[in-house]
């Protein structure tokens, strides 16, 4: 275990900032130090791309290769269900981060799982279905077990995210600040990938398609395919239509 002094990710107070401005570039560090390249690329899927979004856009001197996102939203009025149950005419964000602390991890599965309810009901007949087939039901383990290991959200960061990305859609404006530095995914210009599900719940078409339009890079390529938000980077199919495509871009702008 290294100790870089900064918060824990368990910690229920942890915030944009201490991602951004501590967590990240003591991680980015220990890279380059492993590595001892002084370059690297920033590969996130979901919330990740928006924390390398973050970074970039706050540090346009890091020396950042290339950014790849995946399935990352940035327009929050296009989250559908997400933002509907956000709406903060109803939903009391101050009581419910104080009650919980920490957002659970259950609670964080269940509101997935309640965007596609039958879903769930459905696997379980494909499972079914296939239960003599050693190799369907060993995939299914697989990604059952990927999909139900939530962790805590901590409860300031959520605090944020709801305020700030969900409510007032400030990366998307150009208004969020971290730190008291605004971030400005303008002054992005490296390389930057994005890809995006067909038949995405979690991170619609509608919330992912702008990302590419906020960025400053010359260099720029969005791709749909199909899939759903975790097939589009696990599993057989990610294994034959993301990655392929990641490596072959990468492999055009890291050597």
């Amino acid at each position: 275990m290294i100790d870089w002094g900064v918060p824990r990710p368990e910690d229920k107070k942890l915030t944009f900032e201490d991602y951004v401005q501590d967590l990240m570039p003591a991680c980015l560090e220990q890279v380059q130090k492993a590595t001892g390249e002084e370059e690297y690329t920033m590969l996130g899927y979901c919330m990740g791309g928006l924390f390398a979004l973050m970074y970039a856009g706050l540090h346009p001197e890091a020396p950042i290769k290339n950014i790849v996102c995946a399935a990352t939203p940035v327009d929050m009025e296009g989250m559908g269900l997400f933002r509907t149950w956000a709406d903060r005419r109803y939903f009391d964000l101050d009581r419910f981060v104080d009650s919980m602390g920490n957002i659970p991890p259950e609670l964080m599965l269940r509101s997935f799982e309640m965007l596609r309810p039958l879903d769930r009901w459905t696997s379980y007949l494909r499972l079914v279905d296939n239960l003599w087939d050693p190799m369907f039901v060993y995939g299914y383990r697989i990604m059952y077990k990927w999909t139900n290991e939530q962790i805590p959200f901590p409860g300031e960061t959520y605090r944020q995210f709801i305020r700030e990305l969900m409510w007032e859609n400030k990366l998307m404006k150009g208004t969020l600040s971290n730190g008291g530095k605004r971030v400005n995914t303008e002054a992005i210009t490296c390389p930057v990938f994005h890809a995006m599900a067909e038949h995405d719940h979690i991170a619609p078409f509608q919330a992912t398609k702008p990302l590419t339009d906020i960025v400053g890079s010359e260099d720029k390529e969005e791709v749909i395919l199909k899939g759903g938000h975790v097939s589009l980077v696990a599993g057989k199919n990610a294994v034959g239509r993301l990655w392929p495509r990641v490596g072959e871009w990468l492999g055009e702008r890291s050597v």
